[in-house]
């Protein structure tokens, strides 16, 4: 049996909704077991497929990113970290509303909902949730910087920076290295103060701190003060844990972890 989805398609999503479960109910005793299964995924890939979001958000990666904004110089770029990282480097031509204390949030209606919107943060959190707000009001075009200004200076894609205000250069790669030239089990953490999930793991982390003192030396890296060793590391999302054993790096996780698995590591 074929079913014709240009008919359904026509009707709109509820016509042909309708359609398929009619076609189901009147063939239903003379189908076998499988095609009733096939009629069944049609009817719910459909549904899904034809479900209109509010609007549009793609997630693109840095080369293309910088595209896009060329193509289209008038859209609004909007960096939403705080104004302390802002001040520090950001993309040219961006405005900063801040994501973390609301500013983002008053200044949407600011916006016109038909124009394209370009945001970005530092790895992608807080741009997440601000194109999820965009779209669930109803913006028609936004456009997300995969992975945000760590992948950006991944690229080695140019930053413009506060007129008075010097970018961080933070340790060198050499200082990072004399942090595990040691006979000690070296867990480095790689965080932002903003982090949700940097947030969560600093108790234990803490902890592994004072527990393995004897054995283990926990160093923690802010990532926003020291953009250069992240981009020659290629530590380009947040967290990052690396750990180091007789001066070698052994392990290393992107992303929440808990306590145990990176006990286990030590």
């Amino acid at each position: 049996m074929r079913i014709s989805f240009a008919r359904m398609n026509k009707g709109g999503l509820h016509d042909g909704l309708l359609f398929i479960t009619h076609t189901f109910i009147m063939l239903q005793p003379s189908m076998s077991k499988f095609s009733s299964f096939l009629l069944v995924q049609a009817l719910l890939l459909f549904s899904c497929a034809n479900a209109q979001a509010p609007g549009t958000g793609l997630v693109i990666p840095a080369s293309e990113f910088q595209l896009k904004l060329q193509e289209m110089p008038e859209a609004a770029l909007i960096d939403v970290r705080t104004a302390q990282e802002f001040s520090k480097g950001h993309l040219d031509g961006a405005i900063n509303w801040d994501w973390t204390n609301g500013e983002f949030k008053s200044h949407v209606a600011e916006l016109d909902t038909a124009q394209p919107v370009f945001i970005y943060c530092l790895s992608g959190g807080r741009s997440a949730d601000a194109m999820h707000m965009l779209r669930s009001n109803g913006f028609k075009k936004v456009y997300e910087l995969k992975g945000g200004i760590m992948k950006w200076n991944a690229a080695n894609l140019p930053l413009a920076k506060e007129a008075g205000v010097n970018a961080p250069s933070g340790m060198s790669t050499a200082d990072f290295e004399a942090l595990y030239d040691t006979d000690k089990v070296v867990l480095v953490d790689f965080y932002a103060d903003w982090c949700a999930p940097c947030k969560r793991m600093a108790p234990y982390l803490d902890e592994i701190s004072r527990e393995m003192a004897d054995k283990v030396t926990v160093v923690r890296v802010d990532a926003d003060a020291n953009p250069a060793l992240c981009n020659a590391l290629g530590v380009s999302a947040l967290p990052v844990l690396h750990v180091y054993k007789n001066k070698q790096l052994t392990w290393q996780n992107t992303g929440y972890i808990g306590k145990e698995r990176v006990v286990a590591q030590l």
